[in-house]
């Protein structure tokens, strides 16, 4: 019998694209003059921009980068009191070798001072000799490469434009950051012990000195802060090099409300005497704005129905209400208009019962003035229970009606005309070869 062999080839592809909305930041009206080149302006409380001039260009960060030191260094250590580490005479020669300012650790070469007191002197003056001190006690100690763990704890905060080069800020063409990024790093920062506290410092004194480091952010100096001094003022760090020009992330708080302003590549060129403290003054005046212009509204609460969604397979209804999974606190205007504000479902295809009572359906867009605002989800306000028969019929069409099925009955008939057309030759072939054996 001869063997007749059929091949079918079948070559599928399909391309799936996601489309999901980024709540880009509102500009509110502002009439504050800026300065600097980046500026991002967060409500605290919420995570929303409020305003926002270049956040994403990457801008040198000087000592901005102390941040990031603060954070290997908070997280490294368990005790901050009782862990002494010894100054040593090569790190403060370096520095001083290399015209590196230091911020009085010189006085301390062959001592040995607390965690504690490492960060304060870190955060509160300029901090290069700290910093540097930090860094080599955990790189030897831990056997990693301290701007490697700083590389990676961005990373890991999903800080997309940074890059460090060392833990000082000390200028180098391929050590920079964010605005955007620098919010991120900051905010994760106030989480950690000590970190609050220690940058609302203006005046410490290390251990055995009998003159105090003193804070270099004058928007928290009353003493020494002059007319940069803001009374709401809680924070954070600023710094300068000729690159990076004036750099400041500072915090504020006032009846309930609390701020982030970073600004970075603010003018500064001292041999010209633009020696102006421009972050500290566009900071206080946005702090100034946002507290008399801006205030929390509750535009929707979780019971305001949103919009209708249609429903398949459903047992008594073809539609669900949707509303907010939680009560929709945004910051507004003062005086915005209700007809500035629009919740948009992302999608608006049917879903299929059942659905329980809170769960996600999809997710909307707030929108002000058409910009987009914040994301928020949209859950079902009732439970929808599920028609078996209406959910087999719909699933007996999609079978039937479905590319796979149809491939499947064509590959069937295929195969069954094969069938036929071989075993009618066969047939004939045997009926031939009983006439011949018969003559």
């Amino acid at each position: 019998m001869k063997r007749i062999a059929c091949v079918f080839m079948l070559l599928v592809v399909v391309i799936s694209m996601l489309s999901c909305v980024s709540a880009s930041a509102v500009n509110f009206d502002c009439d504050v003059k800026t300065y600097s080149d980046s500026i991002l302006m967060v409500n605290l409380d919420s995570d929303m921009v409020v305003f926002e001039k270049d956040a994403d260009t990457k801008r040198y960060p000087a000592s901005l980068t102390k941040i990031m030191t603060y954070i290997i260094a908070a997280e490294y250590f368990d005790d901050y009191d009782n862990t002494k580490i010894k100054i040593k005479k090569s790190i403060i020669t370096d520095l001083e070798t290399n015209g590196i300012v230091r911020s009085g650790l010189e006085w301390h070469v062959g001592k040995s001072l607390s965690v504690t007191d490492l960060l304060y002197a870190l955060m509160v003056p300029v901090g290069h000799d700290s910093a540097t001190v930090l860094a080599d006690h955990i790189t030897n100690e831990s056997g990693t490469d301290f701007v490697t763990m700083m590389n990676d704890k961005a990373k890991e905060l999903g800080c997309t434009q940074t890059q460090f080069k060392n833990p000082t800020g000390v200028h180098h063409p391929d050590h920079y950051t964010t605005a955007r990024d620098m919010y991120i790093i900051t905010k994760y920062a106030m989480g950690l012990p000590m970190f609050s506290k220690i940058c609302s410092t203006a005046t410490y004194y290390l251990e055995g000195d009998e003159y105090p480091i003193v804070t270099t952010n004058y928007m928290i100096d009353a003493g020494r802060g002059g007319d940069y001094f803001y009374t709401y003022a809680t924070g954070v760090k600023n710094g300068t090099t000729d690159e990076a020009g004036r750099c400041l992330v500072s915090t504020a708080m006032y009846e309930g409300y609390a701020y982030m302003v970073v600004c970075l590549h603010a003018p500064y060129d001292y041999e010209k005497e633009i020696t102006e403290q421009y972050p500290m003054i566009e900071s206080a005046n946005l702090y100034r704005w946002a507290f008399l212009n801006l205030a929390f509204v509750t535009q929707a609460t979780k019971d305001t129905p949103v919009c209708e969604q249609k429903v398949e397979h459903a047992w008594d209804t073809d539609s669900v209400l949707l509303v907010p999974e939680s009560d929709l606190n945004i910051i507004l205007p003062y005086d915005f208009n209700e007809a500035d504000v629009s919740i948009v479902p992302d999608t608006t295809e049917a879903v299929s019962a059942p659905i329980q009572k809170g769960e996600i359906v999809t997710t909307a867009t707030v929108y002000y003035k058409d910009q987009p605002f914040t994301q928020i989800n949209l859950v079902s306000q009732d439970d929808v229970r599920v028609s078996l028969i209406l959910y087999i019929t719909e699933l007996v069409k999609s079978v039937l009606t479905s590319v796979w099925f149809l491939i499947s009955v064509f590959i069937v008939i295929v195969l069954f005309v094969v069938y036929v057309a071989v075993s009618s030759s066969y047939q004939k072939k045997k009926q031939s070869q009983s006439k011949r054996k018969y003559k």
